[in-house]
């Protein structure tokens, strides 16, 4: 991997892709630093330092500090996510979204078009909803959040947060275009990342202080490297299902005869699964937040009592099935291997195909659901049974892992293409 970005820096279009990428990055950052105007920063921060368990919490990663500091990119870019899940689950039940899917290319510009006029709209609510909360609400101290409250701020609230959210969309089509990776992704990680410099300077000022020893410092960093070379490995792992396709004879010409593989990862779902799984216990903690009756919910909906860890694995597994049955369907799979003449060796084309294919999805699927339920959990039990100061939860972790991953595999299938085109340039040389 390291050689692979020497060798990046050797090729014009593709360091010129890699400085756009920083460079887009670094404007998303600077624009996290700049606040929302008419807003108390102190006292939103110190409400997000009580907060930090609740949906607020959760947006607040998802959109790099952006949220507790209230900046113009205090959204993020969790209105375009949650519109392109909610896309993603519609086409189960709206025959027309599930043609858009199987139409290919000029399919994906409408679904990615009904995407951004889906995030514009869930922007507008969800700005407006945090204006009209911000003005209600009492900040810790007993003072209010917003300094002149009326219509002004909200008009002004609202659409400087959706034009933010506009504009961190644009930034990751724009490093999905003329980048390297996916640029919803890179921005995500490049809020998670930020954190690390702080959570590595208070590590630091713990070991001077004398509140951590050496030895608990040695078992962090254990703990971190072997879970990201475990998620590493997971992550990269397929079940490969042998593919032949039949020999078929059109005029003089002979089609089909090779051997191929359909992959199946063993995290068919990535990262969805807890996602869910924390927003839907969340709820019930933000619901306690703000109602002072519903105050006995926090004991269940926090993350050291045993039931919510029992019902956060049981919903990772819950959803890893369902989702991975979303985005993934036998049933079109098998028509297609039958369609250009492929067939699994052993198994009969058509329905049995299909269910073959289930069966063996279902049982990786199981798989990878423990895989990430571990992953997720672990950090707590450090946390909150060792007192360990694990700064990053397992959620933020594979995001991390998933996405530098992708990241890396782009920018070595741009040096195959690159050393591609130079063996036929010089291959053509030879011929001429």
């Amino acid at each position: 991997m390291l050689e692979g970005f020497s060798n990046a820096s050797h090729i014009p279009e593709l360091r010129r892709r890699l400085l756009f990428t920083a460079g887009m990055l670094m404007i998303y950052r600077i624009g996290v630093a700049v606040p929302t105007p008419g807003i108390d920063g102190q006292a939103l921060s110190a409400f997000f330092d009580q907060a930090s368990s609740t949906l607020f919490g959760m947006v607040n990663l998802f959109s790099g500090g952006g949220l507790q500091h209230f900046s113009v990119f205090a959204l993020g870019i969790m209105p375009y996510i949650s519109v392109a899940i909610i896309l993603d689950l519609l086409k189960i039940g709206w025959p027309y979204l599930d043609e858009l899917y199987k139409e290919g290319e000029a399919g994906r510009r409408k679904i990615s078009q009904y995407t951004r006029y889906g995030t514009v709209g869930l922007a507008l609510v969800q700005g407006g909803m945090m204006a009209f909360g911000l003005e209600h609400a009492s900040a810790p101290n007993g003072g209010r959040f917003v300094y002149n409250p009326g219509i002004a701020f909200l008009a002004m609230t609202v659409i400087t947060l959706t034009a933010g959210t506009i504009f961190v969309m644009w930034v990751g089509e724009q490093i999905t275009e003329r980048g390297v990776g996916n640029g919803i992704s890179l921005i995500i990680m490049a809020g998670i990342v930020a954190r690390l410099p702080s959570a590595i300077s208070t590590t630091a000022q713990f070991v001077r202080e004398g509140e951590m020893s050496i030895f608990t410092l040695i078992f962090i960093l254990f703990v971190a490297v072997g879970v990201t070379g475990i998620i590493v490995y997971v992550e990269s792992g397929q079940r490969r299902i042998p593919i032949q396709y039949a020999r078929r004879v059109v005029g003089r010409r002979i089609y089909g005869g090779q051997s191929s593989h359909l992959p199946l990862k063993v995290n068919t779902s990535g990262v969805i699964p807890p996602i869910f799984a924390s927003s839907v216990l969340m709820f019930p903690a933000t619901l306690a937040t703000f109602v002072p009756s519903l105050k006995w919910l926090s004991a269940y909906v926090s993350p050291v009592s045993i039931v919510y860890n029992v019902v956060y694995v049981a919903l990772i597994v819950f959803f890893c099935y369902f989702y991975t049955a979303v985005t993934f369907n036998p049933v079109d799979v098998a028509d297609n291997l039958k369609k250009y003449g492929g067939f699994i060796p052993g198994i009969r084309p058509g329905r049995f195909t299909a269910d073959y294919i289930d069966r063996v999805l279902s049982r990786i699927t199981l798989g990878g659901a423990i895989y990430v339920s571990a992953v997720c959990v672990l950090p707590t039990i450090l946390t909150q049974h060792f007192h360990v100061p694990f700064y990053f939860g397992g959620t933020a972790l594979l995001i991390v892992v998933g996405v530098a991953l992708d990241t890396v595999a782009q920018i070595e299938t741009h040096l195959l293409t690159r050393n591609y085109e130079s063996f036929m340039r010089r291959g053509g040389g030879r011929g001429r």
